[in-house]
C-alpha cells in the first residue's frame, strides 16, 4: 500500500486485543497511518490496552464493548474476539451502523450465520470478513493455473495447510468454539470452492486431535466431489513435522500437474510436452503380448509465477478494506461466500463424533 490516497484515514476501533489482533491486524495499522488510525480499543486486560496507548496516545480505551460503541468518531470496528462471541459482537456493531470487520469463523452454526446475514443486510451490507486465504499468493497462483492448458483436463485438486504446534489456547477448547474446522478450514474450504468448476454435491470428512493440548481437533480432512470430473481433497493438520510438509496446492490433469509451496508466488508445472500427441490406438480384448505396455512420453518442467501486478497478501486485503469504507468500492469477497464456508465447517463438526 502506498501513500497516494487523498482521503482521510479510516478510523478504527479494536475489539479483542489477542494474538490475532497483534500479529495480523495491528502491524498494518501501525505501518500505514495515512490509511488507518486507531481511535478506540477494548479489552479486559489493561496491559493489552497499554500496548495500544504507547503507539496511539490519543486512542480511547474501554473495558466494555458497549461503551466503546457509544463513541461516534469511528468508521469501522475490527472484531477479533473469541469465536463464540463473534456473532454477538458483530450484531452489536452492525446495529450501531458501523462498518464491521469480523475474524473467521463468522459463526459456529448455520442458524447464527443466517442471523448475522440478516443484520448485515439491514446495516447496508457493512459487514466485511477477514478470509485471508483468498488473498494468499499460492492460492491466487493456483487459481491462475486452473486455466493452464498444459495440464489437460483437470480431475483433482489438493489443498493443504500443515504445521506442528502443541497449542494450548482457547482455540483448542470445544466449548469456546475452538478446533481446526473453524479456525483453519473455513479459509481452505473457501479457497477450494473458488477453484472448483462446479459446486460440490458430496462431502466426506473426519476430525482428529494429534498435537494440541485441548479437547478440540487440530486436524480436519475433507473430500468434496462435484457433478463433473473434478474432486477436491482438503486438509489442515497441526501435527506435521517440518521436514514432512508438502505443497499447499496440487492440481492434477490428464497431461500434467501443478504444485506450489505454502505462501509462494512461484510454482512448477510438470507436464507432457505440449507439442507431443499420442499415437492412435485402441484397447483390445485379445490376450495381451508379454511386453511392457509403458510408452515413452516426453515430459517437461515449466516454472510458473503469479501474473505481474497481482495484489496479494495482507496488503491486498487491507487496501480493499480502505477502498470499500472510504470510496464505496465493491469488496471482493461476498458475505455469501463466507456463509458457504461456515456451512461446511458446521457440517464437519455436526457429523464427526470427535467434533461434538
Amino acid at each position: 500500500m502506498k501513500g497516494e490516497y487523498q482521503r482521510p484515514p479510516v478510523r478504527v476501533a479494536l475489539m479483542g486485543l489477542g494474538r490475532s489482533m497483534f500479529t495480523e491486524h495491528y502491524p498494518v495499522f501501525k505501518a500505514h497511518p495515512a490509511l488507518f488510525k486507531i481511535v478506540a480499543a477494548c479489552d479486559l486486560l489493561k496491559e493489552r490496552r497499554d500496548i495500544i496507548a504507547e503507539d496511539f496516545p490519543d486512542c480511547k480505551m474501554f473495558r466494555r464493548f458497549s461503551d466503546m460503541l457509544d463513541e461516534r468518531d469511528i468508521d469501522i470496528v475490527d472484531i477479533a474476539t473469541c469465536s463464540v462471541d463473534h456473532v454477538q459482537h458483530a450484531l452489536m456493531s452492525l446495529e450501531r451502523g458501523f462498518w464491521t470487520l469480523l475474524e473467521t469463523p463468522i459463526a459456529l452454526t448455520v442458524d447464527d450465520a443466517q442471523v448475522l446475514r440478516g443484520a448485515a443486510q439491514k446495516a447496508k451490507n457493512r459487514l466485511l470478513v477477514l478470509q485471508r486465504g483468498l488473498f494468499a499468493p499460492d492460492f491466487l497462483l493456483a487459481k491462475q493455473e486452473m486455466s493452464d492448458t498444459r495440464l489437460g483436463d483437470i480431475y483433482e485438486i489438493k489443498v493443504r495447510s500443515e504445521d506442528f504446534i502443541r497449542r494450548d489456547d482457547w482455540q483448542t477448547v470445544k466449548r469456546l468454539g475452538g478446533g481446526a474446522a473453524y479456525y483453519a478450514m473455513t479459509d481452505l474450504i473457501l479457497q477450494t470452492l473458488k477453484l472448483l468448476p462446479l459446486p460440490p454435491i458430496q462431502m466426506w470428512s473426519e476430525l482428529r486431535r494429534i498435537a494440541s493440548l485441548g479437547d478440540a481437533e487440530d486436524c480436519a480432512h475433507v473430500n468434496l466431489k462435484t457433478r463433473g470430473a473434478v474432486s477436491a481433497d482438503i486438509e489442515f493438520n497441526g501435527g506435521v513435522l517440518p521436514g514432512d510438509r508438502g505443497p499447499s496446492f496440487v492440481i492434477r490433469g490428464t497431461r500434467g500437474t501443478f504444485k506450489v509451496a505454502p505462501g509462494a508466488s512461484e510454482g512448477v508445472v510438470t507436464a507432457i510436452d505440449p507439442a507431443f500427441s499420442f499415437p492412435r490406438r485402441r484397447s483390445s480384448v485379445r490376450t495381451p503380448e508379454l511386453l511392457d505396455m509403458h510408452e515413452e512420453v516426453p515430459v517437461k518442467t515449466f516454472d510458473v509465477s503469479l501474473a505481474k501486478g497481482t495484489l496479494h497478501g495482507p496488503s491486498a486485503f487491507w487496501k480493499h478494506v480502505y477502498d470499500t469504507v472510504r470510496t464505496a468500492a465493491p469488496f471482493p469477497l461476498s458475505l455469501e461466500d463466507s456463509l458457504e464456508a461456515v456451512k461446511f465447517a458446521h457440517l464437519m463438526k455436526k457429523t464427526s463424533p470427535f467434533g461434538k
